[in-house]
């Protein structure tokens, strides 16, 4: 019986891994760094991401793919967490989990929400470039 629960657990256990593994693209959202950031004058990409929204999963390889591109080499790429982070949901006046923020330094330029086509979010983040 032990055996027979461990085999059927392998599976679930592997998939909770590589689901949390998936989304990792972006360094945690701190207002220090963020500031910093900005101030530098670099482009920023502020993923507003729930671990439960199917539409922040189907983002994350998009954004994944397009940094690798020499193209996007540049941007910073800060995640706010949309059910732990309140404050800084607020701070972008953020509604919805799943949205994207481009600035480009200190200025906004870019926002969408539910997007994970390629080709709208590369355009996005051409708004910084």
């Amino acid at each position: 019986m032990h055996l027979r629960l461990t085999r059927s657990l392998v599976p679930l256990l592997a998939g909770a891994f590589f689901a949390t593994a998936a989304l990792a693209v972006g360094a945690p959202f701190s207002r220090t760094a963020f500031d910093a950031t900005q101030q530098a004058g670099k482009p920023v990409l502020v993923a507003i991401h729930a671990d439960w929204c199917g539409t922040c999963r189907a983002q994350e390889p998009v954004i994944e793919a397009l940094l690798k591109s020499p193209k996007y080499a540049g941007f910073t790429v800060y995640r706010v967490d949309f059910d732990r982070q309140k404050d800084a949901v607020r701070r972008f006046g953020v509604q919805y989990q799943s949205t994207l923020i481009v600035f480009k330094g200190a200025r906004e330029v870019s926002r969408s929400t539910a997007q994970t086509a390629p080709g709208a979010i590369a355009a996005q983040l051409d708004k910084a470039l």
